[in-house]
């Protein structure tokens, strides 16, 4: 028989990922000090990648000290701009300013998957994707704002590329679950592998 599958994460569209590809499972949450985590690695300077790979391990090490029996799931994306870590924007004039650095620029977004069994990581991936934004308008900066702030005021960079955040971009680099959060094929082919999928 094998574990329950478990998501440490209260993303829909990773949820929805997960869902579309059919598998089961559940979603089970832990509070993570995200900010605390990612300021403290920041100060010691951790690469991009180790910032997104501890953010997921925090997650995924939470959940599985409280369900043991389960494999469990955790994820985190990190955007990284010329060496800059970006975190979600504060307010509308916060993702004005973070969209206005990545203008006309190239960007990668990290998005690590860690799983846990029986309180220890038993996998872990980081995937990546080199983003290009084109050198869109101010005009065109702030009527985007205005009719999607409510949708990508949880989105790192301000923009999400399954809706009308692609309008943004001239070139994107690599896997596309990626881009939403997750390296979903990596996930699949180690369930698949460890026989919690069908082969």
């Amino acid at each position: 028989m094998t574990a329950p599958i478990l998501l440490a994460s209260g993303s829909e569209i990773r949820a929805q990922l997960l869902k579309n590809a059919g598998v089961p499972f559940q979603v089970m949450t832990a509070p993570v000090d995200e900010e605390m985590i990612r300021q403290s690695l920041q100060a010691e300077g951790a690469r991009p990648r180790d910032i997104a790979d501890c953010l997921a391990e925090a997650k995924a090490k939470r959940v599985s000290a409280k369900r043991p029996d389960a494999l469990v799931i955790g994820c985190d994306q990190v955007l990284d701009c010329d060496g800059t870590v970006f975190s979600k924007p504060k307010d509308k004039e916060h993702a004005r300013q973070q969209l206005l650095q990545l203008r006309h620029k190239r960007h990668t977004l990290l998005s690590a998957a860690v799983i846990y069994e029986a309180g220890k990581p038993v996998w872990r991936h980081v995937g990546i994707v080199r983003l290009l934004m084109r050198d869109f308008s101010d005009d065109f900066l702030d009527d985007y704002l205005d009719r999607n702030w409510e949708k990508i005021r949880h989105c790192v960079g301000g923009y999400m590329l399954e809706e009308e955040g692609v309008r943004l971009f001239t070139r994107v680099d690599g896997d596309y679950f990626t881009v939403l959060g997750m390296p979903l094929l990596e996930i699949l082919a180690y369930l698949t592998l460890r026989g919690d999928l069908p082969r």
